[in-house]
């Protein structure tokens, strides 16, 4: 059965992050509690080291917390192995950057194509799957350029197509349109909103951006780790 959009994809409770740094111990996080519905689009905003990049982390299985626990669904993310986060964020985190990270030798559709080479599945279950998620960004007829034949507007939808091509529920994004004009920024937030929308995926989207945040369903600020403020924006 289909799980209820309203029901919490993402749950954090009491998550905290502690590193030291020479002699001193920095905490990006202290005792955050945060629940994202699933199908929401929630934006992240705060200063420079306010802790929204170490959030990311945390709820995508990059990291793992000093305390407290994350649960994605029905996976308490904090208490997997190494090699068990691996395989859970292979198939259910996708990931959208501000660089794009597009390997410059191969094409649109052999970009798209690499996370779903480790799985072993069939060629032609691969096409399937990379010419839908060229087709849900607008790119189908694109799929055979190389990056440096591609706009950067374009070049971030071939990552996001990327970040969607396993099919997973959550995406992340860490500053997704910020390398990129106005005109093209505005085409991705429109692609990030109609994939919360139709497709229902959860997102969860770092941001400086105001316009960008204005797109989102909710917004939170953080600062010294802590969320300031719980925002909807629709």
């Amino acid at each position: 059965m289909k799980a209820e959009k309203n029901f919490p994809l993402v749950r954090c409770a009491g998550v905290a992050k502690r590193y030291r740094k020479g002699s001193l111990w920095v905490t990006p996080l202290e005792s955050l509690d945060l629940e994202v519905p699933r199908g929401e689009f929630l934006a992240l905003m705060g200063p420079s080291g306010s802790g929204k990049t170490t959030l990311l982390n945390l709820v995508s299985g990059i990291d793992s917390p000093s305390e407290g626990r994350i649960d994605i669904g029905d996976i308490a993310v904090h208490e997997l192995s190494r090699r068990k986060l691996a395989a859970w964020r292979a198939r259910h985190v996708g990931y959208i950057f501000q660089l794009y990270h597009l390997i410059p030798v191969l094409s649109a559709y052999e970009n798209v194509e690499l996370p779903l080479l480790p799985d072993g599945q069939s060629k032609r279950d691969r096409r399937e799957r990379v010419e839908a998620a060229l087709s849900l960004v607008g790119l189908a007829d694109r799929m055979h350029h190389f990056p440096r034949e591609l706009s950067g507007g374009q070049e971030q939808r071939v990552a996001i197509a990327r970040a969607l091509v396993a099919d997973p529920e959550l995406l992340v994004a860490d500053e997704p349109t910020g390398d990129l004009d106005r005109e093209s920024a505005d085409s991705v937030l429109a692609l990030l909103r109609n994939l919360a929308e139709e497709q229902q995926k959860t997102i969860i989207m770092v941001t400086h951006d105001p316009k960008a945040a204005a797109a989102a369903d909710r917004l939170l600020h953080l600062e010294k780790g802590r969320l300031l403020e719980d925002q909807h924006v629709k």
